[in-house]
C-alpha cells in the first residue's frame, strides 16, 4: 500500500478560523495531498463540524497534533498543571474524533519549549499515566496516538526513537505508536536507518514528519533523505508521512515562538508544498527502485 502524504496546516496559515480553515483545506488538495494536518493546540478555537464538512467536500483525510504548554504539562510535578494538560489533550482529541481523524500526534507528553532540569521521576510517572489514560480514551473512537519524540531544546521527557519506545513499553496500550520526525533525529540520532528499524521492528512506526534540517524546503539542507527513504521502504512503512515548514511568512501565536521561528525561510507557501510531495514521492519511489534493483 502506497503512503499517505500530507502536510502541516501551519504551511498555510497560522489559525483556524472559518476563513482560515477552507483555505488551508482547499490549498492542501490543490497541491495533490490527501491529508492535512491541523495543530489544536488551543483546541476550544476549532470548528470540527466545519472542518468535517471541508474534508468532505475536498476528500482529504486529517490527523491532528499539538505541543503542551509551561500551565498544562502533563510532566510536572503539579497535580494541576497535571489535571489542566489532562484537559487540553481530551478537548483535542474531542476535536480530531468530530473532525473525522483517526491519528493525534505531537508533543502530548510533555511542554513544548526548553527545560532548565532534566524530567524528573515522578513527573515522567504522570507523563506516562496521562498517555495511558488518553490512549484509553483514544482507543474508545479508535484513535491512535503517536508520541512525536523532539530534540533536547523542545522537551526534556523524548528526544530519541530509543527512549520513545521505551515510554511506550511501560505506557503498555496497544494504540500509542513512536512518531519519527527527521528535523529532531537530524540532532539525536546517530542512525536514520537503525532509528527506523528499531521503530518498526517492535511494531510501533507509527507517524513520519518529513522536515527539513533548518525547516525550510526538502533537499536544501543536511538531512540523509536516500537513507531515510531507503529506511522506511525497506520496514515496508504503509502510514502516514506529513510535511512539516515553518517560516515567519505564516505565524502561529504561540507555537512560531515555541519552535524558533524567527526568520523567513520561504514565501511562496503553494510552490514549497508542491516541491516537497514531489520530492517525497520522488524519494520513496528510488528507494523502492534501488530495493528492486539486482545486485
Amino acid at each position: 500500500m502506497p503512503v499517505t502524504h500530507g502536510v502541516h496546516a501551519l504551511v498555510w496559515t497560522g489559525g483556524w478560523s472559518p476563513e482560515e480553515a477552507r483555505r488551508a483545506v482547499a490549498a492542501s488538495a490543490e497541491a495533490g495531498y490527501d491529508l492535512i494536518e491541523i495543530a489544536p493546540i488551543d483546541p476550544t478555537g476549532y470548528d470540527a463540524d466545519l472542518t468535517a464538512r471541508l474534508l468532505q467536500e475536498h476528500g482529504l483525510q486529517v490527523s491532528a497534533s499539538l505541543g503542551l504548554g509551561a500551565d498544562t504539562d502533563v510532566s510536572s510535578e503539579d497535580p494541576d498543571t497535571v489535571a489542566r494538560g489532562r484537559e487540553r489533550l481530551a478537548t483535542a482529541l474531542g476535536v480530531l474524533r468530530d473532525s473525522g481523524g483517526t491519528t493525534l500526534c505531537g508533543v502530548l507528553y510533555s511542554k513544548l519549549g526548553k527545560y532548565d532540569a532534566p524530567a524528573t521521576e515522578r513527573g515522567r510517572a504522570n507523563s506516562q499515566e496521562a498517555i495511558a489514560w488518553l490512549a484509553d480514551k483514544a482507543a474508545a473512537s479508535g484513535i491512535t496516538l503517536a508520541l512525536e519524540f523532539c530534540n533536547r531544546y523542545e522537551t526534556n521527557v523524548l528526544n530519541t526513537t530509543q527512549q520513545t519506545l521505551d515510554f511506550i513499553a511501560a505506557v503498555d496500550r496497544p494504540n500509542v505508536m513512536a512518531h519519527l520526525d527527521t528535523y529532531h533525529m537530524n540532532i539525536e540520532e546517530h542512525s536514520f536507518t537503525e532509528a527506523v528499524r528499531a521503530a518498526a521492528a517492535a511494531g510501533r512506526l507509527g507517524y513520519v514528519h518529513v522536515g527539513e534540517s533548518h525547516r525550510g524546503a526538502l533537499g536544501t539542507g543536511s538531512i540523509p533523505w536516500a537513507e531515510f527513504f531507503g529506511a522506511l521502504d525497506e520496514v515496508g512503512y504503509d502510514g502516514i508521512v506529513t510535511f512539516e515548514s515553518f517560516s515567519s511568512e505564516v505565524v502561529h501565536r504561540t507555537l512560531s515562538n515555541d519552535l524558533a521561528i524567527w526568520r523567513n525561510l520561504w514565501t511562496d507557501n503553494h510552490a514549497l508544498a508542491r516541491d516537497a510531495l514531489a520530492f517525497t514521492k520522488a524519494g520513496l519511489a528510488g528507494a523502492a527502485a534501488r530495493r528492486g534493483a539486482p545486485g
